[in-house]
């Protein structure tokens, strides 16, 4: 049977899947009824899943010929946000929601799973479904501290992401680099308190951390080229209990973004950081504590696997067509793929789900976030047909050799 007519055929499949796991959204590292729902559908295709990382599935197809591994992987977790979305399927629970797209990662890759085992005869070698928990908060590094990319050791790594600023239908295939690396930051500037009468007595936090605000801003435009992006932002600061005390510390979190790699011998951004930081407490006679409490590198594609999914996907949408909606993207959001990319050969790729008169163009973590699900059947096409021909093209330029 063709590849296009069996995806068709289970449509409805990868909808209703996708809608139950978006109705049905959890936290990272409590996918609890999530992978129980992912291990049974894997179970019934005669799979043996096993369970990694907590919450994580990890199962793998072994072709009728020998061969490599490619593992295709998709992300489970929710976010802590409400849902503003009044469809059937809006989430019961309170203040979590799906509004990054990993319910429809989640439905492509089980589905895909189900017609890649249908077509086990035509494998020459191993397909490894990854269905990772809380990537929001960077799991793939556990994961492959736990294994994932081992018996089988795996050849090749492939990822998909629906984008809900990408038109419907369209497709962005970059090679090189495509999502940033990131680093979370805690820091916590220790002063004096006091009266805000007599600040002469006191050592100010709010002051300190101010001006560490505006210095390193200094890194992003002075120090690193603009050809190579880097973001600094700080999403929260907690200090103070008065208008009238000075307090004893102020707390700064944040996110550092950048698309590049530091070269060898070169300060990085966060040692940079770090500088800044400490020389403007020293000027201000304060004191600081900096933790970066979690991060990944900068998510590079292979050049030579970027073409492979790229002829892959002119098949996909069709050569007539394939020129226009084939396009290139690169992001600063961050996306832990980038550790098993950073490993084996990989790619990761954007499939457009943005249509704004089904409302579905809104951003990515926003409480209306939705995606277009007729685009579903793209990810579960690309997944299978990326898998087969990268395992049969190896194949046979292995016979050919």
């Amino acid at each position: 049977m063709e590849i296009k007519k069996e995806v068709l055929e289970l449509n409805e499949e990868v909808i209703k899947l996708r809608r139950d796991f978006h109705q049905h959204p959890e936290l990272g590292f409590e996918e609890f009824r999530t992978s129980q729902t992912v291990m049974e559908y894997l179970d019934k295709l005669g799979l043996k899943p096993k369970q990694i990382t907590k919450t994580g599935v990890v199962a793998t197809l072994y072709g009728k010929r020998a061969g490599l591994t490619v593992m295709l992987r998709a992300d489970m977790d929710a976010l802590p946000v409400q849902e503003e979305n009044e469809v059937s399927y809006k989430s019961v629970h309170d203040g979590i929601m799906h509004a990054c797209a990993h319910d429809g990662h989640t439905a492509m890759l089980l589905v895909a799973a189900k017609i890649l085992c249908r077509h086990r005869d035509e494998l020459a070698g191993n397909v490894k479904f990854v269905f990772e928990p809380n990537e929001e908060n960077v799991a793939a590094l556990q994961m492959i501290e736990d294994g994932v990319l081992e018996d089988p050791p795996v050849d090749a790594c492939f990822g998909i992401h629906l984008w809900s600023t990408l038109e419907s239908g369209k497709m962005a295939i970059t090679a090189g680099p495509v999502m940033a690396g990131m680093n979370h930051f805690d820091l916590v500037i220790k002063g004096k308190g006091g009266h805000t009468a007599t600040p002469q007595n006191s050592i100010d936090p709010i002051l300190t951390a101010a001006n560490v605000i505006q210095a390193v801003q200094a890194i992003q435009t002075r120090e690193i080229s603009v050809l190579q992006p880097t973001i600094i932002m700080f999403g929260q600061i907690e200090g103070g209990t008065a208008s009238n005390i000075i307090p004893d510390k102020v707390t700064i979190k944040g996110t550092m973004r950048f698309l590049h790699a530091t070269s060898e011998g070169e300060e990085g951004p966060e040692h940079r950081f770090e500088r800044i930081v400490a020389n403007t407490c020293k000027a201000y006679r304060a004191d600081y504590q900096l933790d970066f409490v979690s991060g990944h590198p900068t998510l590079v594609n292979d050049q030579a696997l970027t073409e492979v999914v790229r002829s892959v996907a002119r098949k996909v949408l069709e050569e007539s067509c394939a020129a226009e909606k084939i396009v290139s993207y690169v992001s600063l959001a961050g996306e832990d793929f980038s550790e098993f990319a950073a490993r084996v050969p990989g790619v990761f790729y954007f499939i457009g789900a943005g249509n704004r008169q089904k409302q579905t163009d809104f951003p990515h973590h926003h409480p209306r976030f939705n995606i277009d699900e007729d685009v579903l059947k793209l990810g579960v096409e690309m997944h299978v047909r990326t898998a087969m021909h990268y395992l049969n093209r190896e194949h046979n330029m292995e016979e050919r050799g």
